[in-house]
């Protein structure tokens, strides 16, 4: 059996990401788009690729454009990605592997559901506050 090549794996857990952040099981998805959830499954493992028509579904269900599946994987095969129209290169502005964690997942959806702005912002404060007394001096 051929190794899934890694943009395959990839734009899989860009799909994966997206889901968990509002909060979807790999059931609803596929019924979302009329397939079974075993090939979300292999999906979002990249064992199977996602053709053109099928990311542009998937967009749609997961309300993102498509080019979200494929954002920072330039930093993932290469040092650099490129800004959209820009046609610069900038450092990648984060490691797509750290927001996988489930912990990350479900603060920023809990913080998503945060509607008043003053308490998302107190809540924000908070945060980067705790990150900063706790950061090694």
């Amino acid at each position: 059996m051929a190794k899934p090549h890694p943009v395959d794996v990839y734009v899989g857990s860009r799909v994966r990401l997206r889901r968990t952040l509002k909060g979807m099981s790999q059931q609803r998805l596929a019924e979302a788009i009329g397939l079974t959830f075993q090939q979300i499954q292999k999906y979002e493992r990249g064992v199977n690729r996602i053709g053109s028509s099928r990311l542009f579904e998937l967009s749609e269900v997961l309300d993102v454009p498509p080019s979200f599946f494929f954002d920072g994987a330039a930093g993932e095969f290469g040092d650099k990605e490129t800004s959209p129209g820009m046609g610069e290169t900038q450092p990648v502005p984060y490691e797509a592997q750290q927001f996988a964690r489930r912990e990350i997942l479900e603060l920023v959806r809990a913080y998503d559901r945060i509607t008043d702005r003053e308490i998302r912002k107190r809540v924000f404060d908070m945060v980067k506050a705790v990150a900063a007394f706790t950061e090694p001096r």
